[in-house]
């Protein structure tokens, strides 16, 4: 038996505060005053002289429930997907919240003496570890406080090393190629670090163009490359390995972007394909809280000859002993307070104990086998811009939709109003009309086909998703 409300209630055509209003509601009642009344008990100058015109005049229970309706509104990964491209917003497990409020971990003070602090000195120790194994890069600190500040935290190693490895003469090394679908905060940590910036321009597959690069690369001045694979179209870059040598070759050292190890982890490590340094975003990738102006944790990790730039404090394991090495002569300083903010790091390191190898595996596949479902099953509605198989997410632009006067922000602002969030809009900048899609390991097909894609018996399930909502006619 299916049982439907005819309508919804309460609704979400919530009127504003001001036409709740009646003349005289009040949302208080003070007690009678028992002692004399004094004029000038208050400041005038800090006295009202138009007796609250124009405020509402509300009860309070009219406050409580029309501000708590208003915020059943918000949307939530509890409740829904954020289908969000290039952002990877994957459910955040309870477990892992349970274990950041152990009390020795949520309580511990950060100026605790070393011998107080074992326990969380030896978890953060245990997550190097695991993302040392992870990347293949064995160079980790876990200090930067989000991604783009691991990301900044990696470009200065690279002018760290290079100062001293070419001393005088690095000066004339100093510019850094960023592919043009890089994420915005690339060229920006680049340029923050002392480095101008040369952009590499992509093939009709949408990878790295291969001539232009060699091109930049005789031009002389190489610092370094700065890359995210998969990329930000989601295809693999294939040629790595060869980026890579053209790099070093050149006299510099590849930073790639980690924002996409929701592809990677547990099948390739950015290490073994001659990648120098990388940050992770453990909010991304190892599911810590994503966004909401919360604290972040960005690791940077980097190879063996990097690793005497890395911030300070290093956590280092003598005997059975965890200690804080300050002894750090090369290192390029701290980036954070204290050493980061360590709630992410409980979380993140239970993520991967629960998951363990095998699991962080198949979460990795789970992710890249939902975006090529994604991909296959929008591929005749939406303009696939690039033939190559994605990875992690898909892309498509608003091209075929553009000839009926739609475009992507119509797509998105309908999406909004069946309950369902939209995609990463109009990103990367180098597709017009982007719609990028992340559906991550969190999604099962039945997401992508719920009854409300079905009210048409001419739309077949998920076979054109996003498709009612191009036109009301469509529905």
């Amino acid at each position: 038996m299916s049982i439907k409300k005819v309508t919804q209630h309460p609704t979400q055509n919530e009127g504003l505060i001001f036409e709740r209003s009646q003349i005289g509601r009040v949302g208080y009642r003070l007690p009678t005053l028992d002692v004399p009344e004094t004029a000038d008990a208050i400041p005038a100058e800090l006295c009202r002289d138009d007796d609250l015109a124009g405020v509402p005049e509300v009860s309070e229970v009219d406050v409580v429930r029309h501000f708590t309706r208003m915020s059943t509104w918000n949307y939530s990964i509890d409740l829904g997907m954020y289908p969000l491209g290039s952002c990877t917003m994957k459910y955040n497990s309870r477990l892992n919240e349970k274990m950041a409020r152990i009390p020795g971990f949520a309580n511990l003070h950060p100026l605790a003496p070393e011998e107080e602090s074992q326990g969380a000195l030896e978890l953060i120790y245990k997550l190097q570890e695991d993302l040392a194994e992870i990347t293949g890069l064995p160079g980790v600190s876990l200090q930067p406080a989000a991604g783009a500040q691991g990301e900044m935290t990696g470009v200065m190693l690279i002018r760290a090393f290079l100062d001293k490895r070419d001393g005088e003469a690095s000066k004339d090394r100093r510019v850094m190629l960023i592919p043009e679908s890089a994420h915005g905060t690339n060229p920006a940590s680049a340029a923050m670090a002392g480095f101008t910036v040369k952009t590499i321009r992509a093939t009709a597959e949408g990878i790295t163009d291969m001539e232009h690069l060699r091109e930049l690369c005789n031009e002389g001045g190489i610092a370094g490359v700065m890359f995210t694979n998969p990329n930000t179209f989601g295809i693999f870059e294939k040629n790595i390995k060869e980026i890579c040598d053209v790099i070093h070759k050149a006299g510099g050292l590849v930073y790639m972007d980690g924002a996409n190890m929701n592809a990677l982890v547990g099948v390739a490590r950015p290490g073994d394909m001659g990648v120098d340094v990388i940050h992770l975003n453990l909010h991304k990738t190892f599911s810590t809280p994503h966004g909401g102006g919360g604290p972040g944790c960005g690791p940077c990790c980097c190879t063996e000859e990097l690793a005497e730039f890395l911030p300070v404090p290093r956590v280092e394991k003598l005997g059975d002993t965890y200690k804080l090495n300050y002894d750090m002569p090369k290192s390029i300083g701290r980036v954070k307070a204290f050493f980061g903010n360590f709630g992410m790091m409980v979380r993140a390191l239970s993520y991967i104990y629960t998951h363990g190898a095998s699991g962080l595996k198949e979460a990795t596949e789970t992710a890249v086998l939902n975006a090529r479902y994604v991909g296959e099953k929008l591929k005749e509605t939406y303009h696939k811009p690039y033939d190559a198989d994605c990875m992690h997410e898909a892309i498509f632009s608003h091209k075929n939709q553009t000839r009926s006067g739609v475009h992507t922000l119509d797509i998105a602002k309908r999406l909004i109003d069946y309950g369902f969030h939209p995609p990463t809009v109009y990103f990367p900048l180098v597709v017009e009309g982007a719609m990028l899609i992340e559906p991550t390991e969190s999604v099962g097909r039945a997401d992508w086909s719920c009854s409300v894609w079905l009210q048409s018996p001419a739309q077949p399930a998920v076979a054109r998703f996003l498709a009612i909502y191009l036109l009301p006619e469509a529905e």
